[in-house]
């Protein structure tokens, strides 16, 4: 019979030869995962023998784990802006980045009443998290995925939101009406890139990450209607590739967009475009 502190050591040394980043936290996470507490609150049991009853299926959440299955998958869920948000091999794993693009977007002077778009809304963190942090705006959440915006239905409920619309919908195929403001983190990665992809990466659904030969086919596509679907003087804010800022810009400018920013993320890449519809 293990003990806790064994357990880890042993994980950890197995992720390691399978050249899993950062072993030991992810262990220690399984692990945690699995008795129910916080990974802090292992320190205090390093000690406790563990039962077969914990020990299968963490050796089955480790063999997933060396093959390259997400943590996020395995934990089944991930945290976004404070909140926990439930994820799973339906839409894309929240990535950092989008969890910044939120942030930003809450410490924006905007109306406290907003009819806003979430477009692409994967799991719903970012739509969700605004509807959340601003009570007052009328959100709407689509995405082309049925399974993508169940899970984001999933979400809503477990958050006790409930006023909110959902759009099962090809881009603006089937939304109507426009809004003051419209974010959307839409596929951005180049077709040519998928073999250098990581094998994590790859269990996220191809239809959240290819976009194309260049990763701008959605975003051309989306853009210059988007224009059309904003009030006047409504927003338009972006999620992009680290190398896309110059040509999401134009398409911006060619869409009749004003008031452009492209917004830096932590690491100083351009990745956050904002524009306006003019007044």
């Amino acid at each position: 019979m293990s003990t806790v502190l064994e357990t880890i050591d042993g994980g950890t040394r197995y992720l390691d030869k399978r050249e899993i980043a950062d072993a030991r936290r992810n262990m220690q996470l399984l692990v945690a995962h699995q008795l129910k507490c916080s990974r802090m609150e292992l320190y205090v049991q390093f000690d406790r023998a563990l039962s077969d009853t914990d020990l299968q299926p963490l050796r089955e959440a480790l063999k997933l784990r060396g093959e390259g299955v997400p943590l996020q998958h395995l934990l089944g869920q991930v945290l976004f802006h404070r909140r926990e948000f439930k994820t799973d091999a339906r839409a894309l794993i929240p990535r950092p980045e989008t969890e910044e693009l939120a942030e930003w977007l809450l410490s924006l002077e905007l109306p406290a009443s907003q009819a806003l778009l979430d477009m692409g809304c994967g799991a719903g963190v970012l739509g969700l998290t605004l509807a959340a942090e601003r009570p007052d705006w009328q959100v709407t959440l689509a995405d082309v995925s049925p399974a993508a915006l169940a899970l984001a239905k999933e979400n809503a409920a477990a958050l006790g939101l409930n006023s909110l619309r959902w759009c099962h919908s090809d881009l603006f195929s089937a939304i109507d009406g426009t809004f003051d403001g419209i974010v959307a983190n839409l596929p951005y990665v180049p077709e040519s890139a998928r073999a250098s992809l990581s094998r994590e990466v790859l269990h996220d659904p191809a239809l959240a990450l290819f976009s194309g030969p260049h990763g701008l086919d959605l975003i051309t596509r989306f853009v210059p209607v988007a224009f059309t679907r904003l009030n006047p003087g409504g927003w338009l804010a972006l999620e992009i590739g680290h190398d896309q800022a110059s040509q999401v810009g134009e398409i911006l400018r060619r869409s009749g967009f004003s008031h452009l920013d492209i917004k830096t993320d932590l690491s100083g890449v351009p990745r956050f475009p904002f524009a306006r519809r003019p007044a």
